[in-house]
């Protein structure tokens, strides 16, 4: 089997579309012979933020000289990007090597009488084979959906974090911001400790899950606290106050300018003390040390074009939006702005759009690369709803060239849908290192 053709079997998965459960994966990793329990594991969930966190986690255990496995989805540009060993993506060769074994075993299920597994068990399936092979000390696990019946679920780690809950994908997690918080909490097991940033209802459900699971639970604005003390282009600087951890005035810095990811930090931060409770060999001054040189792409990440400011943010769902608009009001208060928007048919666009845009902002809307793609022009109707000046251009390539025309002497940003944003930061890359030709160049000739 080729890479393309290993790209090619994921996506013959896609008629399966997703089904959430255990069944499969469980049979699935023990054909694999449950290369999961061969390493720590460290399972992240959240409605947003669990990405940022999960890279966070996984560059600090390698600073600490660790060995340390990412998973994470979707990717943004490739699917290496999903299954990475000390900050380094799985090679073509690797990756194709381990689609084949596991679509051995898948095919042995079908054999048997099973289901097929899905696109997302293959490639959770894959990650836990990838990692036992690369003889990894820890592998930091990012939920793909939930929690509860998601397939990374059949891991037991050794702490578990839920950054935040909010109502996102309801129609397969119980349909109530209630279900939702009950499908986040299903990652809690036996005697693992716990930190959370969820406030509220959520925080009332997970804290219930933890007593019950006899979970140590660490509670943001309660066991530890953050405070912001300086905050520049460039980055945050920010102290953590834990008691439960013996933490005092822990200073340290990041790299991620939104205002958000003080909240995510401060949740790894605290994660990491946990973990060196019962792990000498991670060292916490080496650890936070490494958030400064912690990158998380398209999560308000600055992609200048020589002098034209771009930021490119993943904001998909209301929450998202939310953090988005207020870091935009933060960091970058009075500058006009230009939209390049793309949003999935299944999210909540109006209310993303109501939170996101001004009146007096300019909008491009294009489609992402995504069988789910709300069309451009049925976008475009619910934009000018919110927003005065907007076009539609379903050609991405040439609706950045006009956001880029737009947004002369004003900030670009792109945003709206994981989906869009990865094509779009690679076009940027492509422009800006002269590597070919991003569309931006001829934007006067669309």
């Amino acid at each position: 089997m080729t890479y393309q053709q290993a790209l090619d079997y994921l996506a013959s998965l896609n008629r399966f579309g997703m089904r959430l459960g255990l069944s499969r994966i469980l049979r699935l990793a023990e054909l694999l012979g449950n290369p999961q329990d061969a390493y720590k594991t460290i399972h992240i969930t959240g409605t947003n933020g669990k990405g940022s966190v999960s890279a966070l986690t996984a560059a600090a255990l390698s600073a600490s000289g660790l060995r340390t496995g990412l998973f994470t989805s979707p990717h943004l540009f490739k699917y290496n990007e999903r299954m990475r060993v000390d900050g380094a993506d799985i090679s073509d060769e690797d990756f194709t090597r381990i689609i084949v074994r596991t679509k051995d075993a898948a095919e042995k299920m079908i054999a048997e009488g099973g289901e097929s597994p899905t696109q997302f068990e293959v490639l959770t399936a894959a990650a836990f084979l990838y990692f036992a092979e690369q003889k990894v000390d820890y592998a930091v696990i990012e939920v793909g959906l939930g929690g509860l019946l998601d397939s990374t679920n059949i891991i037991t780690p050794v702490a578990c974090v839920i950054t935040n809950v909010a109502l996102e994908h309801a129609d397969m997690c119980g349909g109530t911001l209630a279900g939702v918080a009950e499908h986040k909490a299903g990652i809690i097991k036996e005697d693992v400790p716990v930190v959370t940033a969820a406030k509220g209802m959520p925080l009332d459900v997970i804290r219930r899950t933890a007593r019950e699971k006899r979970a140590p639970l660490y509670v943001m604005g309660e066991d530890f606290a953050l405070r912001e003390l300086s905050q520049t282009l460039e980055g945050q600087t920010l102290s953590l106050d834990a008691p439960a951890l013996s933490l005092s005035d822990c200073r340290y810095a990041i790299s991620l300018v939104a205002p958000y990811q003080a909240e995510n930090s401060a949740v790894a931060v605290t994660l990491l003390f946990v973990l060196a409770q019962n792990d000498t060999r991670i060292s916490t001054s080496k650890a936070v040390q490494s958030f400064l040189r912690t990158a998380w792409p398209g999560r308000f990440e600055r992609m200048d074009v020589g002098t034209q400011k771009v930021i490119v943010d993943g904001a998909h769902n209301p929450a998202g939006a939310k953090a988005l608009r207020e870091a935009l009001d933060s960091v970058f208060p009075a500058e006009p702005r230009v939209f390049l928007l793309g949003i999935l048919h299944d999210k909540a666009v109006e209310e993303i759009l109501d939170i996101l845009l001004r009146p007096e902002d300019v909008v491009v809307v294009t489609q992402p690369d995504s069988e789910r793609a709300e069309l451009p022009e049925r976008l475009l109707q619910s934009v000018r709803k919110y927003a005065r000046q907007a076009e539609a251009e379903p050609d991405r390539g040439c609706a950045l060239a006009r956001a880029f025309a737009a947004a002369k002497g004003k900030l670009l940003c792109c945003t709206g849908s994981l989906y869009l944003i990865g094509d779009l930061r690679e076009r940027i890359v492509a422009w800006k290192e002269g590597a070919g030709d991003a569309g931006i160049g001829d934007a006067e000739q669309h």
